[in-house]
C-alpha cells in the first residue's frame, strides 16, 4: 500500500507520519508538496498537522487554495482514503471535505497533553482494527482544536454514524465531545488527536497504529 503525506509550508508533522507508515506500518510512503498537481498511483492521502501558511486569517483558509487541492478532492471523491490530522482536518473542513469548523480552544490556550478517547464508531476503514466502543489513548498539540458544527449538521453526523473519535475528558470545548469525524461516503476523516505520535510504546502508546493498520486491512481486503 502506498501512502501520500502533503507538507504544506509550516507542516510538522509530514515526517512523523511519513515513519508511522514506513516503520511502524512497513508500507510505502511519499512526501508531497502543496505545489504537486497529482496524487496518482497512490492508495491513501495523509494530510498531517503543523501550521498551513496564512493561519493568522483562520486555520487553513489560504491552504485550501494550494495548488494540490484539486487533486486531493478528485481522489476523494474516487472512494479512496483520506486522513486529515489536526492542521489537516482543519484544512479538510475548510476545503469542504468535511463539515463543520475548528475554533479556537475554549480555555484560548495550546493544549499538548495525551488525551483518553473512544472509538465512538469501530466499523470504517479507519477504525476496524479496534474493538467496539475501545478506549484508546493519543496526544494531541492544537490550539484550535474546539469542533464546532450546528444543531442539524450534529444530528446528520449522529444519524450517518460519522462521529468516529470522542473525546472522554473534553480538553477543548468541542461540540458533543467530538474529536474525530469522516464523510458521510466513509473515505475522509479528520481527527484532532494525533495517531502518528503513538505508533510504539517506546512514544507512551501504540494505539495510534490501529488507525494505520486499519487502513490496510481495508485495502488488503479490496485488491
Amino acid at each position: 500500500m502506498k501512502f501520500a503525506v502533503i507538507s504544506f509550508p509550516g507542516s510538522n508533522c509530514d515526517e512523523d507520519l511519513y515513519y508511522a507508515i514506513v516503520d511502524g506500518l512497513k508500507e510505502e510512503a511519499e512526501i508531497i508538496p502543496h505545489t504537486s498537481t497529482r496524487l496518482d498511483g497512490f492508495d491513501a492521502v495523509l494530510v498531517p498537522g503543523g501550521f498551513s501558511y496564512g493561519d493568522y486569517l483562520r486555520t487553513g483558509a489560504i491552504a485550501k487554495f494550494a495548488p494540490v487541492m484539486p487533486a486531493l478532492k478528485a481522489f476523494a471523491a474516487t472512494g479512496k482514503p483520506v486522513l486529515g490530522i489536526c492542521n489537516g482536518f482543519q484544512i479538510l473542513t475548510e476545503a469542504g471535505l468535511l463539515p463543520g469548523s475548528l475554533q479556537h480552544n475554549t480555555n484560548m490556550q495550546f493544549i499538548c497533553e495525551p488525551e483518553p478517547l473512544r472509538v465512538a464508531n469501530h466499523n470504517t476503514m479507519f477504525t476496524n482494527d479496534f474493538a467496539a466502543d475501545a478506549h484508546i489513548t493519543l496526544p494531541i498539540a492544537h490550539g484550535e482544536g474546539n469542533y464546532y458544527c450546528d444543531a442539524d449538521t450534529l444530528a446528520s453526523l449522529k444519524a450517518n454514524n460519522q462521529i468516529v473519535f470522542t473525546y472522554s475528558d473534553n480538553p477543548n470545548g468541542s461540540v458533543d465531545d467530538i474529536a474525530g469525524i469522516m464523510n458521510e461516503q466513509g473515505n475522509v476523516l479528520g481527527m484532532m488527536p494525533h495517531p502518528e505520535r503513538a505508533v510504539e510504546s517506546l512514544l507512551g502508546s501504540s494505539d495510534g497504529l490501529g488507525v494505520f493498520r486499519s487502513l490496510l486491512a481495508t485495502f488488503t481486503r479490496t485488491v
